[in-house]
């Protein structure tokens, strides 16, 4: 198979599906209890140095209070999987500041926007600082990746990207196929470090339910070598195994396990609760300064000990009861 041109950014992670083979055949598969709080699971899985991949989909189904927390432990130097990320990296980006480094490494493919939201000012400044080593992808691109990953092989072949600027800035290969001899482009396997993905349902053992879109969850799991999952509502397993075609992601591929109700907040999950847009649109009227940036992320971070906390400043369960009417559309008393 010849390769015929190469983008010229850095690939972070090694794509070798053998070697990551090898790391997973030493997790352990037995079905343990993996229950813990956030601060714990945070404590023991991520380190610093460590590549992250956030699941969800834009401010849809994300570990929010997972990533308060990497904030809140002031990790360092993490790479991260800027794939359909808006405020999940808009929280990790909060870490770039007053000299520190949360973020160190990038693949980026959809990170400074919120979609009709707008821009964020923080996420924009810390891109364009030069602080962040970047690779450019497409979403598509990176949810190939985690396939790849997921399937046990060390590339995807694929037409996106092909003779586009972020094909020459990307750590991609253009290739020839062996079979119609047309070109393509070799997208390689991406084994995160870390996977955070927050669901519907879990058991104790980290057998996961998912309402509605899964987007690259399903895979983040798969290749991840570790795996924390925050669960809006804990079940038996006895009710997983009632209906084991609903299971999305395996007990084996999880790690920890953490109960956080509205774990998901400002963010939207389905069938649950909207988004919180009020307060979406606080963070990012707040970025447009960094002293009142500040002010903000120590109010409601830093001298918060924990999620529930978080949602008690922001309104606790009068507010949560507010957008679960509105994700319901029930009609709200006059």
């Amino acid at each position: 198979m010849s390769e015929l041109s190469c983008g010229s950014g850095p690939l972070f992670m090694n794509p070798d599906s053998e070697a990551a083979r090898a790391y997973f055949r030493q997790k352990n598969r037995a079905l343990t209890n993996k229950l813990m709080s956030v601060q714990e699971a945070v404590g023991r899985f991520v380190k610093d140095g460590d590549y992250v991949a956030s699941g969800g989909f834009g401010s849809n189904r994300i570990a929010t209070a997972v990533l308060h927390e990497i904030l809140r432990q002031k990790k360092r130097n993490l790479g991260f999987a800027g794939h359909t990320t808006t405020h999940d990296f808009e929280i990790v980006a909060a870490g770039n500041m007053h000299g520190e480094r949360l973020i160190a490494r990038l693949d980026l493919a959809y990170v400074i926007g919120l979609e009709a939201r707008g821009l964020s000012p923080h996420s924009r400044r810390v891109i364009e600082s030069g602080e962040v080593e970047v690779c450019e992808w497409t979403n598509y691109a990176l949810a190939c990746r985690f396939r790849a990953a997921a399937s046990g092989i060390p590339f995807i072949p694929s037409y996106t990207m092909l003779g586009t600027d972020t094909f020459r800035f990307s750590a991609a290969k253009e290739i020839e196929c062996p079979f119609s001899h047309r070109k393509l482009v070799a997208l390689p396997a991406l084994y995160p470090d870390v996977g955070i993905i927050h669901v519907h349902e879990a058991d104790c053992y980290g057998n996961c339910r998912i309402r509605g879109i899964t987007v690259a969850d399903c895979d983040i799991a798969r290749a991840s070598k570790r795996v924390i999952v925050s669960v809006e509502h804990l079940v038996s397993n006895d009710e997983i195994r009632s209906h084991p075609e609903s299971t999305i992601i395996p007990a084996f591929c999880v790690d920890a396990v953490c109960e956080v109700p509205f774990g998901s907040y400002p963010g939207n999950m389905p069938g649950e609760y909207f988004s919180d847009e009020e307060h979406l649109r606080l963070w990012l009227e707040v970025e447009r300064d960094a002293a009142e940036f500040s002010r903000f992320l120590k109010k409601y971070i830093f001298d918060t000990p924990d999620f529930e906390s978080y949602l008690q400043l922001c309104g606790g369960m009068n507010r949560i009861r507010e957008l679960r009417a509105l994700e319901l559309l029930v009609p709200q008393a006059e």
